[in-house]
């Protein structure tokens, strides 16, 4: 077990008490190995309630079907629009496909907290109007574009262009959506706001756009990981192991899973392995009780693990002096991304970890605090890189291929400095007979969008023709 240390030159007994007192706080977030294999096993479990008609009804890890069939071959044309919703940015993109060669332009755009927490109406209206501010810009209002959709919150896929929002995520509560499809509220807020020629052909989450972008160069890519606002998990899955599955069982025997693995958990399984801490902020959350695996690693919760645990040291004077300040005891304060910033530090300057504490209005405080707070970080983010790589293994068992590539994207993956390493070794560990490798995802979720509207243009080309040729033949 990995332990604090200090350094400075307090006397025996103060150097014997406080990492006593810091290691029982943080101790609760160390699990063994056994614990991430039980936890793997137990997910495994779970895609297999997930998978099964009989007990669907009741899993709490849903396993929903996308219609995606086939990974790209790398050889995909088109001009597209593609949508990226999957926290509080919201992207526009227009991309352009050559076989390997991708043009993209796009715009960043923000969604306010009233409109999180508005209505749908609002929120799509919002949507679309961003859509025409970026056409225009493009200067592409009189052309048509086929688009695709990232939505990257849980929902039932009943087509590849009908969607069923099940519940909010991330901290969205917009009245009127859940139980909707998504692609007709979007082509009704596009109709009211005119002057827009654009058809939503394809709605995927941002899981499936890592996955298809990847898939895109390397064709052993078979899994696609979010890990930012929120976690989630895709795959591809043999047809004979979807009970659920009620389409046709055509070549390619194969669909693409939706595992919305952030719910793992939701029916208490993963009780005892949880914390007081993680309870804490499931209780304040948007959603208590939901997305309870979320909550142990997505960078939406992890600063708030972390300055709940540092404002318990600070009420037992083991940091600070015992001095916080009102942004410490403000919940939410402590960002993710100061997690990352704090363990980007590689010597005893601590300049990040100072900049974070002036950022929080923290003045008392000494180098030693610093090492208590990057110690509490790495302690946090250890395990989230550990449960996701927990999960990771349980799609590779699930799969069982003897090589994988994992599309990895999202903000906490691609920023902190040592989730990509653990994950490595604890996959290895849980793995060992699997040759995988973990590839980050670049723009998956509008590249990803892209591939797929073209695949669905090109089927819905290919259904034309051949209904044509049947009209001929009669």
């Amino acid at each position: 077990m990995e332990t604090y240390s200090r350094t400075d030159s307090c006397g025996s007994q103060g150097r014997s008490k406080r990492p006593r007192s810091i290691e029982t706080i943080v101790r609760p977030f160390k699990l063994n190995d056994m614990n991430y294999r039980e936890i793997m096993h137990l997910m495994i479990e779970k895609f297999k309630e997930g998978l099964s008609a009989k007990t669907n009804p009741i899993a709490s890890v849903k396993m929903f079907p996308t219609y995606v069939r086939s990974t790209p071959k790398g050889t995909e044309v088109g001009d597209f629009l593609a949508l990226d919703l999957g926290g509080t940015n919201f992207r526009v993109l227009h991309i352009k496909l050559d076989g390997q060669d991708t043009k993209m332009e796009s715009k960043i755009f923000l969604i306010p907290q009233k409109i999180m927490s508005g209505t749908g109406a609002e929120l799509f209206d919002h949507i679309a109007d961003c859509i025409y501010k970026f056409v225009k810009e493009q200067q592409l209002l009189t052309h048509y574009l086929p688009l695709g959709f990232t939505f990257s919150f849980p929902c039932r896929q009943e087509g590849l262009d009908r969607a069923i929002l099940t519940t909010w995520t991330k901290g969205f509560k917009c009245e009127g959506v859940e139980g909707e499809n998504i692609v007709e509220l979007l082509h009704a807020a596009i109709k009211r706001k005119g002057q827009l020629n654009i058809k939503c052909v394809a709605v995927i989450n941002d899981t499936v756009g890592a996955l298809m972008s990847c898939a895109h160069s390397d064709r052993m890519c078979s899994v696609g990981i979010i890990l930012g606002t929120g976690t989630n998990a895709c795959y591809i899955e043999r047809l004979e192991n979807v009970d659920i599955w009620n389409e046709d069982k055509n070549e390619p025997k194969q669909v693409i899973i939706n595992t919305e693995w952030g719910a793992f958990g939701d029916d208490g399984c993963l009780d005892k392995i949880l914390t007081d801490y993680d309870r804490q902020v499931d209780k304040h959350s948007i959603n208590p009780g939901k997305q309870r695996f979320e909550k142990t690693i997505s960078g939406m919760y992890m600063g708030e693990l972390v300055r709940l645990i540092l404002e318990k040291l600070r009420r037992h004077k083991l940091i600070f002096n015992g001095v916080g300040s009102e942004e410490l005891s403000t919940r939410g304060r402590f960002y993710t991304k100061y997690v990352s910033e704090i363990e980007s530090d590689i010597d005893d300057s601590f300049k990040n970890t100072k900049q974070v504490f002036q950022d929080l209005n923290l003045t008392n405080f000494m180098v030693e605090d610093c090492r208590i707070a990057q110690y509490v970080c790495s302690t946090i983010s250890t395990r989230a890189a550990y449960l996701s790589a927990a999960g990771t293994a349980a799609l590779i068992h699930k799969m069982g291929r003897s090589e994988v590539t994992v599309a990895v994207d999202g903000s906490l993956y691609r920023f902190h400095p040592h989730f990509h390493d653990l994950m490595v070794e604890k996959i290895k560990a849980l793995c060992p007979l699997t040759r995988f490798r973990l590839m980050l995802s670049h723009d998956g979720s509008g590249k990803g969008a892209a591939i797929v509207a073209s695949c669905a243009t090109q089927e819905g080309q290919n259904q034309n023709n051949n209904s044509a040729l049947r009209a001929e033949v009669h």
